[in-house]
């Protein structure tokens, strides 16, 4: 995580070109405010729905979110994102979230109902075809949402053992292993039936994962043991203070680096809120606008709350309230169809 307090930092912003956006979009973070300065735009794949950086901040991956499915690397040591290589083919449709886990860049399929393994070269390429396919069997009672299986995210536990993926068609999150590149279910958790998981953030000292339920507007606070690889379900936590006054679909939640906040976006009511943990609960503290509408995901760094506004075309960002966890709006920049934003390192600069 980039720390915009202390150093420079860039931003990487993903967005739907099938609605009009710019592909990845890089951005200069200025150090303190936060602010972002729009550097380039890439549309070289379509619709990169989701980004993630490696740990050194020089190769940002990209999921392209169309029906054939692919992943794609790029060098981002300049003022341009670098392509290196062509797309790799996910085999499976739909891949709306990714991750690095063991070598690998995971992507949770939704289309497909899949997790899919690709291998990493040492100097960041990816290898020409995945390593394997893990597919997801279920459904749910939510009808049309959970007739099949619905990848939605697929993430490494703070441990770096177990990889977690979410499963919004099942009702469920599965605990995988990744061994000589082949992904299997080391155990499956159940959760509330119709509740819809679409993401999910591990409390840093790694004790907790909150599950954020897309299909009702709530949080399911879990247990986790990384020594066993299990999710627990403790208790479910409503992200409003009330009754949604029309459409409320949660989209992303992220935890403070201190473990004292838990942050979710969701669209409809267009609002983020902000929860105190306490132990096993959390406490809703308040709610605010997103400062646009339909906000698809958010990310924190540096004590700033950046959120992609998908269907207003926008990012904004948030100074939080050091005390109280509440994000204040400073600013935001136009990205049309905006999907997600990561930050990381200047490294061309550092």
């Amino acid at each position: 995580m980039a720390d915009v307090g202390m150093r420079g930092a860039r931003a990487y912003i993903g967005s739907f070109t099938a609605a009009g956006g710019q592909g990845i979009t890089m951005a200069a973070v200025a150090p303190g405010s936060g602010a972002l300065t729009v550097l380039s735009h890439l549309d070289d794949v379509p619709d990169p729905a989701y980004l993630a950086l490696s740990p050194d901040g020089d190769t940002l991956y990209a999921v392209s979110e169309t029906a054939e499915g692919a992943v794609a690397a790029y060098r981002v040591t300049g003022d341009t994102p670098e392509p290196l290589g062509p797309a790799v083919p996910v085999d499976a449709g739909g891949p709306v979230h990714l991750s690095l886990f063991a070598g690998h860049v995971l992507t949770a399929n939704y289309g497909s109902g899949s997790v899919t393994a690709v291998p990493v070269r040492a100097d960041g390429t990816l290898a020409s075809a995945p390593s394997a396919v893990l597919r997801h069997t279920g459904s749910g009672p939510h009808t049309p949402r959970q007739q099949s299986p619905h990848a939605h995210q697929v993430l490494p536990e703070p441990g770096g053992r177990w990889a977690v993926s979410v499963d919004l068609g099942t009702d469920s999150v599965r605990v995988c292993t990744l061994t000589d590149g082949t992904l299997d279910v080391h155990r499956e958790t159940a959760l509330r039936p119709g509740s819809g998981p679409r993401h999910l953030a591990f409390h840093p000292h790694g004790r907790y994962a909150y599950v954020l339920n897309e299909l009702t507007p709530t949080v399911t606070v879990c247990h986790w043991d990384a020594d066993d690889g299990t999710l627990k379900p403790l208790v479910e936590v409503p992200v409003l203070p009330g009754a949604p006054a029309g459409d409320a679909y949660p989209s992303g939640i992220v935890a403070s680096p201190d473990g004292r906040f838990v942050w979710t976006a969701t669209r409809g009511e267009d609002v983020l809120s902000t929860f105190a943990v306490e132990g096993e609960e959390l406490r809703l503290i308040g709610t605010v606008t997103c400062a646009g509408h339909w906000p698809r995901a958010i990310t924190e760094a540096g004590g700033i709350l950046y959120v992609a506004n998908e269907r207003s075309g926008d990012v904004s960002w948030f100074a939080l309230d050091p005390d109280r966890g509440l994000p204040r709006y400073e600013g935001s920049i136009e990205v049309p169809a905006a999907s997600c934003v990561v930050v990381g390192p200047d490294t061309g600069r550092a």
